[in-house]
Formats: structure tokens, C-alpha cells, sequence
């Protein structure tokens, strides 16, 4: 069980938490949403939770609850840019159907 970052997606992060000025990491998972029935909830994390599941990837500390981890269990989280927009992409095995803007998703 795992949840990963790309190089670009650590940077980010890395970079947003420094300009933040605190911060132990990315809280990532997801809630009833959408169309499709799932969304992704990412936040900066000031602390753990005592049930958080902690992961590390490329230097930076992701947080996930219990009852998310089946969900997005194998996600790698990227950061990418594509002329004007730039934003984090979701890489989830466990995704069945998506809706057709790309922020629900169905397992």
C-alpha cells in the first residue's frame, strides 16, 4: 500500500510549504462528490492525525486517513503544466469511470 509523488508534484509541494512558512506535509483523500460519486480533498498538513497513514515520497510526507487508502491506494500524484494551466493529476489505478470535467471520479 502506497500513494506516491512525481519529482514535479514534491517540488511543488516542497516550494508551497517553504513560501508557507509551516507545515509537515500533503493531507490526501477523497469524499462523496461529483457525479461520477468520489472526489480528491488535498490540504497542507500542519500535524498527523493519530490514525493517519504517513507515506514518504521524494522528500516529502503525505498523510491519508484509513477509510481513503482503498480508494486512491497506488495513486501518483503529478504536477503538471499544459500551456496556461498547470495543477496536481490524479494517476489512480483504482478508477473506473470518471466524470467528463475530471474532478469525480467512481471505483
Amino acid at each position: 500500500m502506497a500513494i506516491s509523488l512525481t519529482e514535479n508534484a514534491a517540488k511543488h509541494v516542497q516550494n508551497f510549504i517553504a513560501k508557507r512558512g509551516s507545515g509537515i506535509g500533503l493531507r490526501i483523500g477523497v469524499r462523496t462528490s461529483g457525479c461520477s460519486g468520489m472526489a480528491y480533498k488535498l490540504e497542507f498538513a500542519d500535524e498527523a492525525c493519530s490514525d493517519d497513514l504517513q507515506f514518504s515520497s521524494n522528500g516529502v510526507t503525505l498523510l491519508v486517513d484509513p477509510k481513503s487508502l482503498p480508494y486512491i491506494d497506488g495513486m501518483q500524484l503529478d504536477y503538471t503544466r499544459e500551456g496556461l494551466n498547470e495543477g496536481f493529476r490524479f494517476n489512480n489505478p483504482n478508477v473506473k469511470n470518471q466524470c467528463g470535467c475530471g474532478e469525480s471520479f467512481g471505483v
